[in-house]
């Protein structure tokens, strides 16, 4: 304890300040996630859609 005050508060915000920087990168990952899956989502309905409008023409193609 023979540490000026200050010099526990800097301490203090270094390791708050550290916390909120992970929190906050884990928020994004998730989010980053979610845009992602969204993404994926979008191109496997319009890869389905285009595979069953290949099909219809190939039927009356025939």
């Amino acid at each position: 304890m023979s540490l000026p005050i200050w010099v526990y508060l800097v301490i203090l915000g270094i390791f708050s300040s550290a916390f909120m920087a992970l929190k906050t990168a884990k928020e994004d990952k998730e989010i980053e996630t979610e845009w992602i899956e969204k993404e994926g989502q979008v191109y496997i309905d319009r890869m389905e859609q285009e595979k069953e409008r290949r099909g219809r023409v190939s039927v009356s193609e025939e």
